[in-house]
């Protein structure tokens, strides 16, 4: 099961609306401190642009949520943005779309549907990642049942994060969180007891072009 949706790394894009360029950069953070030094940087870096507004989400229940329409009329930029990042569920993110006049108003339907392009644009150009709840498990066993064993692995998805052949045959596993009590019973009964998976701790993963990444 999914814990929250964030971004494993951020990106950039453009849009363009009546002459008007939208840029959107898209930036992970932990903390309104980092959030803030990220809106800061990107308003000194385009000090020449009319608007730098900006919105960012932290908290894995969105605790905390921030936006600023930096000049621009009230709810029209900011508020749409972080409208975006929490449809989408994203989580632990940072926007800011700086905005070059192009000497054409676009009223305030337009501002609103440019800034939400914008962002969508830059999400498009980031990684964005699922982070989930994960028990890393031990197992321990024969060589005569490992080939059962890894059967159930494959067949339920189960990350080998090691495996030692030795005396015996030792693993050690990343089994999603809602799924332990269903892996411990059907491991224990494919092996009549002798292979049983011993927690030893709770984690946070993500897949990464297929790969598992530990937080």
């Amino acid at each position: 099961m999914s814990m929250y949706k964030c971004i494993y790394e951020g990106g950039t894009g453009e849009i363009e609306e009546k002459k008007s360029r939208f840029i959107c950069h898209v930036k992970p953070v932990e903390t309104e401190e980092e959030a803030v030094a990220f809106i800061n940087a990107k308003k000194k870096e385009y000090w020449d642009a009319r608007h730098n507004c900006s919105a960012f989400v932290i908290g894995q229940n969105a605790e905390l949520t921030r936006c600023s329409d930096d000049g621009e009329p009230a709810g029209t930029a900011g508020r749409p943005m972080l409208e975006v990042l929490l449809n989408e569920e994203i989580r632990n993110v940072a926007i800011v779309v700086t905005r070059y006049f192009g000497g054409v108003l676009l009223g305030t339907g337009g501002l609103v549907r440019a800034y939400q392009a914008a962002v969508k644009e830059g999400l498009a150009n980031s990684r964005i990642i699922e982070k989930r709840k994960g028990i890393r498990a031990g197992l321990t066993t024969d060589y005569t049942l490992a080939g059962k064993l890894q059967y159930i692995f494959d067949k339920n998805k189960y990350t080998v994060l090691d495996s030692k052949y030795e005396a015996d045959v030792t693993f050690t596993l990343l089994i999603p969180d809602e799924e332990w009590d269903r892996a411990v019973k059907e491991i224990t009964e494919t092996t009549s007891g002798q292979a049983v998976p011993v927690k030893e701790d709770e984690c946070i993963y993500g897949l990464v072009d297929g790969e598992v990444i530990l937080f």
